[in-house]
């Protein structure tokens, strides 16, 4: 099966096609770094991580970046009131960001490019469109981009032309979604700007870029001038995705995007989960509560990106469940006895329709809640198998494993896991410890104590299970 993708520029399932074959160039609208993320923005990241995982799981040569705005209208309010530099106030939240990343098992990209980095080819960049007359000073001492001289300008949100207010201007970074005008790319600085550090020299006078040339800039000279997927909220379809075509294509005179993709809000009791509404949930108030990185990525994947998902505290244990499911079943096929003479088995076949449902959900348009479902019947299957079965060959029970791993390199749920249930050799150790006192207190005919250790022991999230062979034991979220 060929992957295809729903692009928001065409309005249809589209067969993806990169530039360059084998190659795939994807850039992604990161976080302004100006608060924590909240779950919310951690959905549409979590699908940028699913299509970077999908697409090298396919075999493509991929170069992801993704950016950390540090310099918008909001990074300068929140400075401004906390009396720092910009750099001082987004410094932190920058850290922040990628180390929540890092716990949920989003995989690094190629480049986290800031935009205060890349001011000179901002200016660059608008120095062109000002020659070429798609831009022009005004006398407020900003620049503004000409929507008039871009006659395409409106088609990814699908405006209808004939309402663009011609000559109007409009310098905020963010607007009324309807509000067609011509749009600042470069700011005049005021004093305010100076005072935290947000203003740089340009031909116009000292100033600042505006939010939506920011992307442009970075894109392009991270990823050249024709990306292969653009990626992004769906709330940056307009004013500021309309915006990057329009003077990234004014700029360079090719196709900006190929693929737009745009991942649908999250919801919290039917409302957009969101910092302006009050209703966001940050990743590291959902670990203080007690819920583990993998139940999260779980919730936040187990929908389509384009379905509706709503969150709540009871789809996050739903979710634990689900991945403990996983690790179990993970832990039942490695234990299962083998032998040569088991005879037949169904374990291949099922192994390879669970892969090949997999990669059929993936293709189409990275559908995750029907890859989760592919690897669900895998272990339902499975597992009714061995209830019947003492014994399976190695190479049968391998093929179940190799299939869990395959599927998980895009899922990432065991991966995560495993790497946020992970103990020290100490606490192993007390663990141990704990086992073997437990073991002479049942001896002992002493099971109060038992208990006690039992109960003791699944306050640290510790679950015993005793078998045949003796206890043996497990970390749960």
């Amino acid at each position: 099966m060929t992957l295809k993708v729903h692009n928001t520029a065409t309005r249809s399932l589209d067969v993806f096609v990169p530039l360059n074959e084998g190659q795939v160039r994807v850039y992604g609208c990161g976080p302004t770094i100006y608060d924590h993320a909240h779950i919310g923005n951690f959905r549409t990241f979590l699908f940028f991580d699913l299509v970077h995982r999908y697409l090298e799981w396919s075999g493509y040569d991929v170069r992801f970046v993704m950016n950390l705005t540090d310099v918008d209208d909001k990074v300068i309010e929140a400075a401004s009131k906390a009396g720092v530099t910009i750099s001082e106030h987004t410094r932190p939240f920058g850290e922040a960001f990628l180390a929540d990343a890092k716990t949920l098992g989003i995989m690094p990209v190629d480049s986290y490019p800031r935009a205060t980095d890349y001011i000179g080819q901002m200016v660059e960049l608008v120095e062109g469109l000002v020659d070429s007359g798609h831009a022009y000073a005004a006398d407020d001492g900003a620049v503004y981009f000409s929507i008039e001289s871009f006659p395409t300008y409106g088609q990814l949100k699908g405006i209808d032309t004939s309402t663009l207010r011609v000559g109007a201007r409009v310098a905020n970074d963010e607007y009324e979604k309807e509000d067609a005008r011509d749009f600042a790319l470069w700011k005049a600085a005021a004093e305010d700007l100076e005072r935290i550090e947000a203003a740089w020299d340009s031909p116009w006078g000292r100033g600042r870029p505006g939010w939506h040339l920011e992307c442009s800039v970075m894109s392009i000279a991270e990823l050249g001038e024709t990306l292969d997927m653009h990626l992004g909220g769906e709330d940056l379809v307009f004013p500021h995705h309309e915006n990057e075509i329009a003077q990234s294509e004014a700029a360079t005179g090719h196709p900006f995007v190929r693929n737009w993709l745009h991942v649908k809000h999250l919801f919290v009791e039917g409302q957009k989960m969101s910092k302006s509404l009050g209703n966001f949930t940050t990743v590291r108030e959902l670990l203080d509560e007690g819920h583990d990185p993998a139940s999260i990525r779980h919730l936040l994947i187990s929908s389509h990106y384009r379905g509706d998902l709503n969150f709540t505290r009871q789809g996050l244990e739903g979710s634990r469940a689900a991945v403990q499911r996983l690790l179990d079943f993970q832990r039942r096929v490695e234990s299962v006895p083998t032998s040569e003479d088991a005879g037949a088995s169904p374990l291949p076949g099922l192994s390879a329709k669970a892969l090949e449902s997999f990669r059929e959900a993936m293709d189409n348009d990275f559908n995750s809640a029907d890859a989760l479902a592919a690897i669900f019947v895998l272990v339902s299957g499975v597992n009714s198998e061995l209830e019947s079965r003492a014994a399976v060959t190695e190479s049968h029970r391998a093929a179940v494993l190799d299939a869990m791993e395959s599927m998980d390199r895009v899922l990432g749920l065991i991966e995560v896991a495993n790497a946020s249930r992970a103990v020290d050799e100490s606490v192993a150790e007390w663990v141990e410890g704990k086992i073997a006192e437990r073991t002479q207190a049942r001896a002992d005919r002493d099971f109060g104590r038992a208990d006690e250790i039992r109960d003791e022991l699944a306050e640290e999230g510790i679950v015993l299970e005793d078998g045949p062979d003796g206890t043996s034991w497990k970390v749960v979220g």
